[in-house]
C-alpha cells in the first residue's frame, strides 16, 4: 500500500534528506484520526512535487517511519503555494498527478497576473502500456527534454486530464473562450493545418455565455479513450468532441515546446517517464 509520511511531532528519527530544497509539508486535521493531508509546494520549489509523488506512488518504496497517512484512508493533495491552490494526487481512481503550474497573463504590459493554477494527470497504466516498449529502457532523467517523448504522450490514446482551478476573481467566460481561440487555434494550425476554424468554434462554443467562473471554479479538458476530448466545468459536463487534433492541442499548450509554464513541463515529462 502507498503512504506518505509526515513529520508530525516525533522526537525521532530525523526526517529523510531531498536532493533539492523544498517547502515544508502542511498537514490538515493533523490530530487522532486525521483524513487529509497537504503537501506544500511553491512556484520555485516545484523539483518538490516529484519527490512527494515518488513518495505517493511507489508501493515498493518506504521512507523512515515518522508518522504516516495512507492513501487508503485519507486524501492527499499537493498545495500550489503562490495561489493556495490544491491538487489531488488522483483524479477518477487512475489518473496520477504528474505536475503542476501556473497560468499567467501579462496586463497592457505592465504587469502579470495569475489567471488559474493547473495540474496534468495521466492514467499510468496506459502511459506503461503506450510508451514503456519504445522508452522503458531509458531513466527518466535521459527522458527529459526528449520531443518525441512527450509527442508520443500527446499522440497516443492514454486517458489524461488538465485541470484548471481559476485564480483570478474577475475572470469573465468571454475571457476564457478568447483566450482559448487564440492558443488552441494556434495549435490546430500547427498540427493540422489551418482550414480547422469548424472544429475550433465547436470547442469554443461550450464556454457559453451564462457560465459564471469565480475564483475557485474548475474546469477539466480530459481526454477519454479513443481520443474524445470531454469538457466539464465544477463537475457538470458541457461538452463532448471525438478529435485526436483537438487533444492534441490542448495537451501541447501544457506539455508541448511553447507550454505555458515551462517549470511545470519539466516536472510533467520527469514524472511520466517516473511512471514507466
Amino acid at each position: 500500500m502507498a503512504s506518505m509520511r509526515f513529520p508530525f511531532s516525533f522526537p525521532q528519527p530525523q526526517p529523510p534528506q531531498f536532493p533539492r530544497p523544498f517547502t515544508a509539508f502542511a498537514v490538515g486535521a493533523a490530530v487522532a484520526g486525521a483524513s487529509a493531508a497537504v503537501v506544500a509546494v511553491s512556484s520555485s520549489d516545484r523539483p518538490f512535487l516529484r519527490n512527494a509523488l515518488n513518495s505517493v506512488f511507489s508501493s515498493g518504496h518506504s521512507l523512515p517511519l515518522w508518522g504516516s497517512l495512507s492513501l487508503a484512508d485519507s486524501g492527499v493533495s499537493v498545495l500550489e503555494s503562490k495561489t493556495g491552490i490544491s491538487f489531488p494526487s488522483v483524479l477518477a481512481s487512475s489518473q496520477k498527478l504528474c505536475g503542476i503550474g501556473l497560468r499567467k497573463k501579462s496586463v497592457l504590459g505592465l504587469k502579470n497576473i495569475d489567471v488559474y493554477a493547473f495540474g496534468v494527470y495521466a492514467d499510468d497504466d496506459d502511459i506503461k502500456t503506450h510508451l514503456s516498449d519504445k522508452y522503458g529502457k531509458f531513466s527518466a532523467s535521459e527522458l527529459q527534454g526528449n520531443k518525441e517523448f512527450i509527442d508520443d504522450l500527446m499522440d497516443n490514446d492514454i486517458p489524461m486530464t488538465v485541470r484548471l482551478q481559476i485564480v483570478y476573481g474577475r475572470l469573465s467566460i468571454r475571457s476564457v473562450r478568447s483566450a482559448f481561440e487564440e492558443s488552441v487555434g494556434s495549435r490546430l494550425q500547427k498540427f493540422g493545418g489551418s482550414d480547422n476554424k469548424e472544429l475550433l468554434q465547436r470547442f469554443t462554443s461550450q464556454f457559453r455565455d451564462e457560465i459564471k467562473l469565480p475564483r475557485g471554479s474548475v474546469i477539466h479538458l480530459s481526454r477519454e479513450k479513443g481520443h474524445v476530448l470531454n469538457t466539464s466545468i465544477d463537475g457538470q459536463e458541457v461538452g463532448s468532441i471525438k478529435s485526436k487534433l483537438l487533444c492534441k492541442s490542448i495537451l501541447d499548450l501544457y506539455c508541448g515546446e511553447e507550454a505555458f509554464d515551462k517549470q511545470a513541463k519539466e516536472e510533467i515529462e520527469h514524472n511520466v517517464a517516473s511512471y514507466l
